[in-house]
C-alpha cells in the first residue's frame, strides 16, 4: 500500500489490463488520470469507454496545459504553467527576475485543488442525477483563476502590472512583507486595514509618525520599507514576537517547515 492505501499495478498496454481497469471502474465513483490528452482513448479507458460501464462515474482528467489548444501535446511544469497564466511574472521583488512560488500555485494549488473540488462537485451532481461527468482541469486555467482577484485590481486602476514589487500585495508595501530582525531570522507583516495598521506602528514604536500616517501613498513606499527594516533589524525574532505574536498587528514569524512543526499553534492544530 501507499500512503496506507490499497493499490494495484495494471499493464493499460495489455487488454487483460484494461479489462481490469474496466471492472473497477464498474464499482467506482470516479476516476482520475493524468497522461497527456489522448493517452487514455488510445489504450481504450477514455471517458467514453468507461462511461459504457458505469454511467454515473466521474473521470477527473489532470493535465498542464489542457486537453486541447496549441500547447496540448507539449511537456511542461509548474513553472511553465503559471507563466504563460500571467502568475509568475508578478512574484518577485522590483528590479529582480521573477521567483517561481515552488511548485505550489500550478501543481497544487491550480491543479490538484480544482481537480478534488471538480471531483467532488460532480459527485454530488452524480448523486442526484445518476449521470457522471468529465471534469478536464488544466494547471494553466486553474492558475489564471487564482489570478481572478488581480485581473480585477489592474482592470481597476490599481494594481501595476509592468511593475512587479510595487503593489499592495507583492511586498510593494512596507506594511506588507518580511523583515530580517537582529538574529538574521525573519517576521511578517500584513497589517492592511488601517486599525491594525496603527497597532504596528504602535507596537513598532512609530506611532505619531508623519510619514508613517500616509499608509497609502505608494510614492512613500521605499522609503518607508527601508525605515521598516531598520526598525525591525533592532530585535531579536523572539522579542518581536512577544510584542507582536496573538495581536492584531497581522503578525506572524517566518519559520521554516521544522520550526513550523514545533510552533505551538500548528501543534495545537
Amino acid at each position: 500500500s501507499v500512503r496506507s492505501r490499497k493499490n494495484i499495478a495494471i499493464d493499460l498496454k495489455n487488454p487483460e489490463g484494461v479489462e481490469t481497469l474496466l471492472k473497477l471502474v464498474e464499482k467506482a465513483d470516479a476516476l482520475i488520470e493524468g497522461f497527456r490528452p489522448g493517452v487514455m482513448e488510445r489504450l481504450g479507458v477514455g471517458p467514453e469507454d468507461c462511461a459504457k460501464r458505469n454511467p454515473k462515474l466521474v473521470y477527473g482528467r489532470m493535465t498542464g496545459w489542457g486537453q486541447d489548444g496549441p500547447y496540448a501535446q507539449a511537456a511542461g511544469h509548474d513553472i511553465n504553467y503559471i507563466s504563460l497564466a500571467g502568475a509568475l511574472a508578478h512574484y518577485g521583488r522590483e528590479g529582480a527576475d521573477p521567483t517561481p512560488p515552488l511548485n505550489m500555485v500550478g501543481d497544487f494549488g491550480g491543479g490538484g485543488m480544482f481537480l478534488a473540488y471538480g471531483v467532488v462537485c460532480a459527485l454530488l451532481e452524480a448523486q442526484k442525477s445518476g449521470k457522471g461527468q468529465v471534469v478536464d482541469t488544466a494547471m494553466v486555467d486553474g492558475t489564471a483563476i487564482l489570478m481572478s482577484m488581480f485581473w480585477g485590481m489592474k482592470q481597476s486602476g490599481v494594481y501595476d502590472e509592468d511593475r512587479p514589487g510595487t503593489n499592495l500585495l507583492d511586498n510593494g508595501a512596507h506594511f506588507y512583507d518580511a523583515y530580517r530582525t537582529k538574529d538574521g531570522k525573519y517576521v511578517s507583516f500584513g497589517s492592511i486595514e488601517p486599525q491594525f495598521y496603527a497597532e504596528m506602528l504602535q507596537k513598532l514604536g512609530l506611532e505619531g509618525d508623519a510619514e508613517f500616517a500616509r499608509q497609502m501613498d505608494k510614492n512613500s513606499w521605499p522609503k518607508l520599507k527601508e525605515r521598516m527594516r531598520e526598525v525591525v533589524a533592532t530585535k531579536t525574532r523572539d522579542e518581536w514576537n512577544a510584542l507582536m505574536e496573538m495581536s492584531d498587528v497581522c503578525y506572524a514569524p517566518v519559520l521554516t517547515m521544522s520550526e513550523a512543526a514545533k510552533h505551538p499553534h500548528n501543534v495545537a492544530r
